[in-house]
């Protein structure tokens, strides 16, 4: 994981993307915030899930602001062919890739087109050789 100054372009990680409305200072993120088709998934699933109306209506609401604010980028062949370097470092770093996967496919598309991830969770992408890994400090969690 390395952790430098903002960046132009970068991936926001599914977390960052639901937790967007609690940052108290958007210039801790990216100047072109980008999300994966992965955090479309993971944002799919939620509506379906939920246990109750509210958390329901909670969670369609973040699924359909992420369709509306953000151009996913494809898990494509490339973010594929990067998918394999990024299970091999979790392996290596003892950590399941199934564990992490929808993680691991984010991480990959982000190294396949050079980019970090800013999360809310840095140890969920810790062991990914090569991947630049931005904190985003909720204020809550400082």
């Amino acid at each position: 994981m390395i952790d430098h100054a903002r960046h132009v372009r970068a991936i926001l990680d599914t977390n960052t993307v639901i937790l967007l409305s609690q940052l108290d200072d958007p210039t801790v993120l990216p100047d072109e915030p980008l999300i994966t088709a992965i955090t479309l998934a993971e944002l799919t699933v939620g509506p379906l899930v939920a246990t109750s109306d509210q958390e329901r209506a909670a969670r369609q609401a973040h699924l359909q602001q992420a369709e509306s604010d953000f151009d996913a980028l494809p898990f494509d062949a490339a973010a594929a062919r990067s998918f394999g370097r990024v299970a091999a470092s979790l392996r290596q770093s003892g950590r399941k890739t199934a564990a992490r996967s929808y993680d691991a496919m984010i991480a990959a598309t982000a190294l396949a087109h050079a980019l970090p991830v800013y999360t809310c969770n840095p140890d969920d992408f810790s062991g990914i050789d090569g991947l630049e890994v931005i904190p985003v400090r909720l204020p809550s969690r400082e």
